[in-house]
């Protein structure tokens, strides 16, 4: 399909970016700096461009049978909310149905999920504007007529492809090891492309 990776060079965006192009996808790869993607790949398109300008992200969208919204900012706020709002926006203009949104474990209902430190400690201070960024980002999706998924990732950590992580769990599930490789998480954005099973939930993604 024709797929365009929000968030492309980020480190989880670059990963599905590779993944998806070895699963034979023409992939468009939106980005403020594009060029740091070093792939050659025949099926890459690299476009430079801001999430938060939406003419920039309405023309990029069109023509696209579906996106990956990777966005990545730290602890800042309101890109990864505004970003994708105009995503959906530029998808529902142009009838491209098909959304995946990374999001973060311990949005809404998940929350329930995360140990004392994540909670109080990361979300409830350090990582708070990222945090309050991932739950508008969860509503601009939620409230959309598109087909989405919302995938809920725990912390990142750098290794190989396991494919052997949770997906799905219940909110309140305790036996996570609260962490996940980014390519695992690469691996199960470009899953839901093609996957109903989670059509319209937010599953969780974890050790």
């Amino acid at each position: 399909m024709k797929l365009i990776i929000f968030g492309a060079t980020g480190t989880v965006g670059r990963l599905a970016v590779e993944k998806a192009l070895a699963e034979g996808h023409r992939v468009t790869a939106f980005a403020r700096r594009p060029a740091a993607l070093e792939s050659d790949h025949p099926n890459l398109t690299r476009l430079a461009g801001d999430v938060l300008d939406p003419d920039a992200v309405d023309r990029a969208v069109q023509g696209q049978d579906a996106a990956i919204v990777a966005l990545g900012a730290g602890r800042k706020g309101t890109v990864r909310a505004v970003g994708t709002r105009h995503v959906v926006e530029a998808m529902e203009r142009h009838g491209v149905r098909r959304l995946v949104c990374q999001s973060t474990l311990g949005a809404g209902d998940s929350r329930a999920a995360l140990n004392f430190f994540w909670k109080y400690i990361m979300f409830g201070l350090l990582l708070r504007d990222a945090y309050a960024d991932h739950q508008a980002q969860e509503a601009v999706v939620r409230q959309s007529a598109l087909d989405w998924i919302i995938v809920r990732p725990a912390a990142f950590t750098d290794g190989p492809a396991t494919g052997t992580y949770k997906h799905g769990f219940a909110p309140t599930e305790k036996a996570l090891a609260l962490k996940i490789a980014r390519a695992d998480v690469a691996d199960f954005l470009l899953r839901q492309l093609t996957d109903d099973t989670y059509l319209r939930q937010t599953p969780g993604l974890s050790y």
